[in-house]
């Protein structure tokens, strides 16, 4: 029923669409361009007070729409950015589809601050950011900014090694209608629908997108069944600008979150251990076919941008997050007791009574469960600009609530008495409620060296109560005050070259897993960046040093928790130093050459590891998932305006998936190479354009794994008296060579 509903909701809006696009088809081209003229600014005064610019003294890389698109066939945003400086990505069904992640610096997604349209968007209690849930979002961006280190004051939780302001796509002046339509490797495909009304009676517009994504993928059963919308309503006057903006997705997705262990990737890379069903003696019996995830969410925006005068703007935001879903699961009796001694099945766990009038009273079940996450997002925001000349001050302010229902649900047992199906087994409500403001002001003392000061002020409130899986009390209960000032000076060499240097604090409180898993502390974080840029006609050139001390820092331990959420610890002193260089050169006319370079030593400084039994200083070991080397690079030839040949390349170096520089948790290095080509046709007649896209990725053919797990535990049975510590590792292989293709027509 609600996926008829949704299907007729979806074809009155493209009816409405349509019936407006010839409504406004008459309108002269130069009504639309004279009314669209003021939207450049309104457009940029919601996030003008997070986004730096050319006098600010961070690190940062712009994308535009322009440059997403001839890899956009699909893949998620972290795929997308994979060739930015210093990051590196990753996929769990191994071809850019269904759940990926990405990391800058070293440090994972939790520490990547994501806004769009400076909203948070990083999820409140886990703080990653899930792009499974928001499918084919790179065909509603107009631009990316990616900050690299601590960056400036932004809304939600403090960067701890990047942040990622998204901004959708602006007011479209003229009426379109666009079909987009991609196949490629592991059974993909990908068709979506976007328009746009144009400019209706001079101030108002309808624009959105549908979307569906389907993947087999390349790991076993890592199937992606992937559906999403966007649609924007605008109203524009002279100085006003009001958008509405309501977009989401539903995604189903084989789990892929498990890896493989070293010999099997020896001898089937792809094989994917999620569902596996055995008898009673342990012979494989297949899988559960309905092993997934199943999630949707919506999002509802609502943006006031107002031009108050020529120097003054504000803008005020409203957001409305609702997540609902849940990851089912099969489990498996003789698995659990044989191999991975898992409490799943056991009548404790389920909450389930024992028979106490048996003689021998069954203790455990096989059974199918879910675990459910129902959760509310509510976000106000607030920015007021100043600019003139030589000074710009931004003032911002949020305040946001998150409610989140976390449950499991029983469906089926093999053996569960007169326990009634449904029957929930735990039940437990994480609070969060945040308040911040921040003040910055750029001002130019003189026409060489620019001034730079920001503030932030970010108190936080969580609270949680219930029981967890297990069955056991999870309780939290804590506040945060956090003051996180920042300063920096430019300096003006030349009309084209800048150098730049600024100190940066940062603090930010743990997430729900850390709690989960003991007594965390917030971490801290001191960001010191110099960089220089040169921007001329053929050559833009850009090059920074970084130090970033830690204290408390929440390392990657290498291990996953029952639903492959990463593991991590407080560790008390650590460091990351780096180099970083990116370029662009537009030579012999047609070529336009990208480099980029990231050099570092990740470093825990007074680390501590319990093996055997005993307690050993290791002192300077390299933070896990932090590689010291990373190369991007792109050549792109362009004979015309029609026609596009990219080659993109990336090396990332070797890598601990622990922190105690184990052999066994090593990540090899690794060298990829896509190739895109992109050929545009204007028939001027029946459509507008037509434009073929192909992207063949892994082009060499490279086996590899961007990711996994790494883990240690005690024997203290095989040799009574005697502690041994075991390690165990784990990988995510990526898909070999594979391609997507696709055609897009505007009319």
């Amino acid at each position: 029923m609600n996926q008829i509903i949704r299907m007729k909701t979806h074809g009155l809006f493209i009816s409405i669409a349509l019936i407006s696009l010839s409504a406004t088809a008459q309108q002269s081209t130069q009504t639309q361009v004279n009314d669209s003229l003021p939207l450049i600014s309104l457009e940029e005064v919601q996030l003008v007070g997070i986004r730096a610019n050319e006098n600010t003294p961070v690190t940062f890389t712009n994308l535009t729409q322009r440059e997403l698109a001839p890899r956009n066939l699909g893949q998620d945003i972290p795929i997308l950015l994979n060739y930015l400086p210093a990051v590196v990505t990753t996929s769990d069904a191994g071809a850019g589809i269904g759940y990926t992640g990405i990391r800058v610096r070293g440090p994972d997604a939790t520490r990547v601050n994501v806004t769009l349209n400076g909203i948070p968007y990083n999820d409140s209690e886990s703080q990653g950011t899930f792009w499974v849930n928001l499918p084919d979002f790179a065909s509603s961006v107009a631009q990316v900014q990616l900050q690299r280190g601590v960056g400036t004051s932004t809304n939600g939780p403090a960067a701890f090694g990047a942040s990622l302001n998204i901004q959708t796509r602006a007011v479209v002046a003229e009426p379109l209608v666009e079909v987009s339509s991609s196949i490629g490797s592991f059974q993909t495909s990908r068709n979506n629908l976007q328009f746009s009304t144009g400019l209706l009676n001079d101030r108002f517009t309808l624009s959105g997108r549908f979307s569906n994504i389907q993947s087999e993928g390349y790991v076993e059963r890592a199937s992606s069944d992937l559906k999403s919308y966007f649609l924007q309503a605008t109203y524009q006057e002279k100085n006003t600008l009001l958008k509405g903006l309501f977009f989401g997705g539903h995604e189903v997705t084989y789990q892929s979150w498990y890896g493989v262990d070293a010999p099997t990737l020896e001898t089937n890379r792809r094989f994917n251990p999620a569902g596996a069903l055995f008898d009673q003696n342990g012979t494989p019996m297949g899988f559960y076919d309905n092993q997934v995830d199943n999630y949707t969410q919506d999002h509802f925006q609502l943006h006031w941008n107002e031009q108050l005068n020529s120097t003054w703007n504000f803008s005020l935001g409203l957001n409305y997050t609702y997540g609902r879903g849940f990851y089912e699961e099969y489990n498996d009796l003789w698995y659990t007791e044989n191999s991975s001694f898992g409490p799943e099945t056991s009548y404790s766990y389920l909450q389930i009574p024992l028979n106490e009038t048996l003689a021998n009273p069954v203790q455990a079940s096989e059974n199918i469960s879910q675990k459910w996450l129902d959760n509310d997002y509510y976000v106000l925001t607030l920015g007021v600009n100043y600019q003139d000349a030589n000074t710009s001050f931004n003032f911002g302010g949020l305040a946001s609530r998150y409610i989140g229902d976390h449950f499991g649900v029983l469906l089926w047992g093999q053996q569960i008495g007169e326990t009634l199906p449904n029957h929930r087994f735990y039940e437990n409500q994480g609070i969060k409620t945040e308040g911040s403001t921040f003040f910055k002001l750029s001002q130019a003392l003189n026409p060489s060296w620019n001034a730079f000061v920001d503030v932030q002020l970010r108190g936080i409130d969580y609270q949680v109560s219930g029981v967890v899986a297990g069955p056991s009390e999870f309780h939290v209960s804590d506040q945060f005050l956090f003051f996180n000032p920042k300063a920096g000076l430019t300096y003006t060499v030349s009309s084209a070259q800048r150098l730049y240097f600024s100190v940066a604090k940062a603090q930010r409180e743990p997430n729900r897993t850390d709690y989960e898993n003991g007594s965390p502390k917030p971490e801290k974080l001191t960001d010191f960046e110099l960089g220089w840029r040169m921007n001329t006609d053929p050559l833009q050139l850009q090059a920074n040093l970084y130090w970033m001390n830690y204290k408390d820092q929440l390392v990657l331990t290498g291990a996953l928790d029952a639903v492959g959420a990463p593991i991590r610890q407080n560790v008390g002193q650590s460091r990351r130093i780096g180099l970083e260089v990116e370029a662009q050169w537009q030579f012999l006319d047609y070529f336009i050459w990208k480099p980029n370079l990231a050099l570092s030593s990740n470093k825990n400084l007074d680390f501590y590891f319990e093996r055997d039994g005993i307690l050993e200083e290791l002192a300077n070991t390299n933070l896990a998932y932090s590689p010291n080397v990373i190369i991007g690079n792109a050549l792109l030839y362009a004979p015309s305006t029609v026609f596009q040949l990219g080659l993109l390349s990336k090396y990332v170096g070797k890598q601990f998936m622990g922190n105690i520089d184990a052999a066994s948790s090593l990540l090899k290095a690794y060298f990829v190479s896509d190739l895109s080509a992109v050929w545009t046709w204007q028939p001027n007649t029946w459509c507008d354009r037509i434009q073929w896209s192909v992207v063949i990725n892994n082009i060499f053919n490279t086996q590899y794994e961007s990711n996994g797990y790494f883990y240690t535990y005690d024997d203290t049975w095989t040799n009574p008296g005697q502690t041994k510590t075991i390690e165990g590792a784990g990988y995510y292989p990526q898909a070999g060579i594979h391609f997507l293709a696709g055609v897009n027509v505007r009319f």
